[in-house]
């Protein structure tokens, strides 16, 4: 049965949710809530290989958009370096982690949307939907409505479809950290290009790389034990931000004061969250995937990825089940338990990051001490995340019970 799926939301979700489910022969419509494209983010995100893994199976290749990232070097605020690391595994083929500016990833889906006929709305916020027993009914904040055989809502944190599924759901939960960052030019790292440099800072946690035209991509997670209203984050201007972390950063040895100096326009800054378990990820003819079902801090790498192998496996269920409720089913069941692993430990891992000058001495020790060990046996204990193989091909039938 062909049928036509109504997305809620054009971000990297919904975008490659599209592509995924044009593969499969569905026609899906994307209905985004803001009047523009994103083209002008201006935050940037390390793709592992996970990701782009489960990108070759929408035939995707990212090659022309950022740059390798195969290492990550662990230092503190005294300058002390705490090991290195691959930044996830390599494949075979020799493919590894990929840093891309969020604006030129957005751009890239939202092209291959566009040569694969998929139709994008913008101005669309969903405001309700409901099933109609042979569909599904949605209705939009400008008075229109439109009918599809089935709803996806890869409409993020703040998901309506999530609300509209399951009304007790949890909403986002707040990291306890702030995020911004910026791009510099003209200053020196010492540092390969290519390399992420982690910085536990005696005040703040400071990541930097240096793309290979010399151009220094940075971000800052400042520790804030209280939320901050969006009027508030808002109202911080860039000067206010520099001066801010020029100061947090001010007894650090390490380049984190100099970058933030040369950097030309520093992000408005953002918070950080996640989203604990949703106990109804589908009703009926609506299903969720992305951030609406199981947000992650950024800590770890693996939010967007998460969302990307969704797309992946849900187009695949569609494809492979007798109806939608049993691919919706199948979704879950495969889904499920990874990604609140995942979402486990980017909250463990965030946690690092709004520790005290006090409770960074033992922190550091025992990353030192963990990092020789998988140094010395290989044993990574991530590995389960960026090994993670989605095989497209094979029959929905032949897929284990329980994908890790």
């Amino acid at each position: 049965m062909t049928y036509t799926a109504l997305i809620i939301g054009g971000g990297i979700a919904g975008s490659l949710c599209a592509v995924a489910l044009r593969k499969v022969g569905i026609t899906p419509v994307v209905y985004e809530a803001y009047d523009r494209t994103a083209d002008h983010t201006g935050a940037f995100l390390t793709l592992a290989v996970n990701a782009l893994d489960a990108l070759r199976a929408l035939d995707f290749d990212l090659g022309d958009v950022g740059f390798d990232t195969p290492l990550i070097v662990f230092t503190n605020g005294s300058g002390r370096r705490l090991g290195e690391l691959p930044y996830g595994t390599t494949l075979l083929d020799g493919m590894v982690s990929r840093t891309v500016k969020r604006a030129d990833l957005y751009r890239a889906f939202r092209e291959r949307v566009v040569r694969s006929g998929v139709h994008i709305e913008y101005g669309k916020r969903l405001v309700d939907a409901e099933s109609t027993g042979d569909g599904v009914l949605a209705r939009f904040a400008d008075g229109t409505s439109v009918r599809g055989d089935l709803l996806i809502g890869a409409d993020g944190l703040r998901s309506r479809t999530r609300e509209i599924i399951d009304p007790h759901a949890p909403d986002a939960r707040y990291g306890g950290l702030l995020n911004t960052g910026g791009y510099a030019r003209g200053v020196s790292t010492g540092c390969e290009p290519g390399t992420m440099n982690a910085i536990f800072g005696k005040r703040c946690f400071f990541t930097h790389t240096t793309h290979p035209s010399g151009e220094v991509w940075w971000a800052a997670n400042p520790a804030q034990a209280a939320e901050p209203t969006p009027a508030e984050l808002a109202a911080i201007t860039p000067e206010q931000w520099r001066s801010r972390l020029i100061d947090l950063f001010r007894h650090d040895r390490g380049p984190a004061a100099d970058i933030i100096a040369a950097t030309g326009e520093i992000f408005a800054g953002w918070s950080t969250y996640d989203v604990p378990t949703v106990p109804k990820w589908h009703d009926d003819r609506m299903v969720i995937i992305g951030d609406a079902a199981h947000a992650t801090a950024p800590s770890i790498g693996q939010g967007a990825a998460m969302a990307i192998e969704d797309t992946v496996v849900l187009a695949k269920c569609l494809r492979d089940s007798p109806d939608i409720a049993a691919a919706f089913a199948a979704y879950e069941r495969l889904r499920r338990e990874r990604v609140e692993r995942v979402v486990a430990q980017g909250n463990r891992t965030g946690g690092w990051k709004t520790l005290g000058p006090v409770a960074r001495v033992p922190h550091d020790l025992i990353m030192s001490l963990a990092m020789k060990q998988m140094a010395r046996t290989g044993n990574d204990p991530s590995r389960w995340i960026y090994e993670h193989h989605i095989d497209w091909d094979k029959p929905l039938q032949e897929v284990p019970s329980e994908a890790r």
